[in-house]
């Protein structure tokens, strides 16, 4: 028995959905600081004093802070497409809980920064000893998990 024939949809117009929805969508902002500076850094009024919040104006020299913002960032690039939640969601997930960690007065990336900018200090840290840890981008070897060494 032999299928019922279906139109056929053309291969051109095949191939151009294809590559409409493989490719990315079009960045609003170019990068980051495009972001902050035109629309990120009017959602929010400078601390005041006394609000125990700290922000510094050369977020961008704070490691944390780059990489929090870029991600508020890109997730605002993603979620603006979304017409029912997508916003709802930027703000709950992804700025809400970012700006307490960033404006945080005691652990924030500007804790020190109240002031004017003060270069940030990074954890100390020492170097493993050899052998405690394996490159896993070398395929073929196994997964070591270091807290069960003893």
């Amino acid at each position: 028995m032999t299928p019922p024939q279906t139109p056929e949809e053309p291969v051109d117009d095949i191939r151009s959905d294809e590559e409409q929805f493989a490719r990315p969508a079009e960045l609003f902002y170019g990068n980051v600081h495009e972001f902050v500076v035109d629309r990120f850094a009017y959602f929010f009024t400078r601390p005041a004093p006394g609000t125990g919040q700290v922000w510094c104006p050369e977020w961008y020299r704070h490691a944390q802070a780059l990489s929090r913002l870029d991600s508020i960032w890109r997730a605002w690039e993603h979620l603006r497409f979304d017409p029912a939640f997508g916003m709802s969601n930027w703000w709950v997930h992804h700025v809400d809980p970012n700006m307490r960690a960033l404006l945080d007065p005691v652990t924030g990336p500007f804790a020190r920064c109240a002031g004017g900018h003060q270069p940030a200090e990074p954890l100390p840290v020492m170097t493993a000893p050899d052998g405690l840890f394996t490159d896993q981008r070398l395929s073929g070897l196994p997964f070591v998990d270091p807290f069960s060494l003893d």
